[in-house]
């Protein structure tokens, strides 16, 4: 044991590692070697050794200055870095490479993914839309893009209606004309000589002698004041309303009622009047109200799918005429821009604009 510690001194005090090692001449200096045993005493000499004891039990290592480590991070960092560029610049090659063998290959790496498409943009295009048999055999009956004459467009316009209702028949005049200005708006009405096809009940706004005169005449409902007080609860069971001058006043506070469903009483459509029983009745034949709308089209129904051709014809002659009739003093230019007629859930029929305002029907 004495032995091993004396070999091993890390295991002992310092004063006895000290004492069992003789001082290396080369690690101190001449003016720090310990002096002789001739010379001094041995308990000078312990002393000496335990002062420097640090100097004997850490092992000499070099010591690099901090300054001296920059440098060699600063190397290997920019080696990094040239590595990295070189390594991007051999995939920039190989995909320029790539793109030029394949170029569809390129385009397809090359697009972002797209967002998955909400609303309008997620429905089919027309070329992939499932069409159903009706719609198909419809397609063959006319074709696209060609203008019609009158007779020829309302005898296809029988045949493409296969509903398994009776549908109505409508028209729709695309004019040049734009309802924001005050000089190109367009509102009157049009009797239709053969009618509409359909029950009109009508609704009177009158005080005094004018009740009995509507009654006569054949208003579905007529009142005053209660009447009024009945439409603010929302009572909305009539497709016309017709009220006389003395009642404006009153009839005002419906505006937010009557105006969004078009039932508002106006001069120009002939619902505000003095003569009630010739505005019932002219109402009950066929009279019917039209306006242009924002896109500066007008769509108007001009009668039902079972009315003969000749009574087709007639009204919507008649329409034609009271639109012309009524341009406004601010449209320049073409007054007429398309024409189209159509059945309930049928396809449109384009008609020659020309010809349109230049026919006669024979009954007229």
């Amino acid at each position: 044991m004495a032995m091993a510690a004396i070999a091993n001194p890390t295991t002992l005090s310092p004063p006895t590692a000290l004492a069992s090692q003789k001082p290396v001449a080369s690690h101190f200096p001449s003016s720090l070697r310990p002096l002789s045993s001739t010379s001094s005493s041995s308990s000078s000499a312990a002393a000496y050794a335990l002062h420097n004891l640090h100097r004997i039990a850490k092992p000499w290592l070099p010591i690099i200055p901090r300054k001296l480590d920059a440098p060699l991070v600063r190397l290997e960092a920019a080696a990094a870095v040239a590595d990295a560029e070189a390594e991007l610049a051999e995939g920039e090659a190989a995909s320029d490479s790539d793109s030029d063998s394949d170029p569809d290959s390129a385009v397809a790496t090359a697009t972002p993914p797209s967002k998955p498409k909400t609303g309008k943009a997620a429905l089919p295009l027309k070329r992939d839309r499932t069409r159903s048999k009706r719609f198909l055999e419809i397609q063959k009956l006319r074709e696209n893009k060609k203008e019609y004459d009158v007779p020829a467009a309302i005898s296809l316009l029988k045949q493409t209606s296969n509903t398994k209702f009776v549908g109505s028949a409508e028209a729709h005049f695309r004019l040049n004309i734009d309802p924001k200005y005050n000089d190109q708006q367009l509102r009157a009405t049009v009797n239709l000589p053969k009618g509409t096809g359909q029950t009109v009940k009508v609704a009177v706004l009158t005080q005094g002698e004018r009740i009995d005169e509507a009654k006569n005449a054949g208003a579905d409902i007529v009142g005053g004041e209660e009447l009024i007080q009945q439409i603010k609860g929302g009572f909305m069971d009539f497709d016309k309303l017709i009220a006389s001058p003395d009642m404006m006043p009153k009839v005002a506070s419906l505006g937010k009622l009557l105006g969004p469903r078009g039932l508002m009483p106006n001069p120009k459509a002939g619902t505000v009047t003095t003569d009630i029983p010739q505005a019932i009745q002219e109402f009950k034949k066929g009279k019917v109200e039209y306006r242009v709308d924002k896109t500066g089209i007008v769509h108007l129904p001009f009668g039902k799918i079972n009315f003969s051709d000749e009574d087709l014809i007639v009204n919507l002659v008649a329409a034609v005429r009271s639109i012309e009739a009524n341009k406004p003093s601010g449209a320049k230019g073409v007054y007429w821009k398309s024409a189209h007629i159509c059945s309930s859930m049928g396809p449109s029929i384009r008609l020659n604009i020309r010809e349109m305002l230049d026919y006669k029907p024979p009954m007229v």
